[in-house]
């Protein structure tokens, strides 16, 4: 594993090996040494091809998480909320897949979200906080000022998370977390 900084303060893209052979593959996802972090709760994800999940974060009881695909592929995106931030506001978009073995860590103060693009998607998740819904909010996938680029316009959206408030209500709201 090697980790790779991102112009987004601690924000960590964690580079896997895929040792890979005629009986499958094996791939260290996490190693304590290396990603000093400590996490206390675990999911898992399954996503069709077309799904989009998120903007989701916890604006209380905050949670830092480590994505990691086992299976599939998908289009992982953040937005920074943190106050204090010099990438307020600001998006980060990359590719995970089983292929590429890459990860990504996500502190806290970032809402996050996916796209899955190949039929099917397994997202294994290891977090810092557990989930506390009564603290949970999120930013609409649409929203005109972050204007993401999504791979296609036609995707299935839950109807909870389209009706996420837009950037602007969120900072109306909390002017960041």
């Amino acid at each position: 594993m090697k980790i790779k900084k991102t112009k987004f303060k601690d924000l960590l893209v964690i580079y896997q090996k895929n040792n890979i052979d005629n009986r499958g593959s094996l791939r260290e996802t996490f190693n304590k040494k290396i990603l000093k972090k400590k996490f206390i709760f675990e999911y898992c994800t399954t996503s069709k091809k077309d799904v989009l999940r998120g903007f989701h974060f916890q604006y209380k009881s905050k949670q830092s998480k480590y994505v990691n695909v086992l299976k599939g592929k998908i289009l992982d995106v953040v937005i920074d909320l943190r106050k204090r931030s010099k990438t307020f506001g600001k998006v980060f978009k990359i590719i995970l897949s089983k292929e590429n073995a890459l990860g990504l860590y996500i502190p806290a103060g970032f809402a996050h979200a996916y796209y899955s693009i190949e039929k099917q998607n397994i997202i294994y998740y290891k977090l810092d906080n557990y989930y506390a819904p009564k603290y949970e909010s999120g930013i609409v996938y649409n929203d005109p000022i972050i204007k993401i680029k999504w791979p296609k316009n036609k995707f299935l959206v839950s109807k909870k998370d389209k009706k996420l408030p837009t950037f602007k209500q969120f900072c109306s709201r909390f002017n960041g977390i």
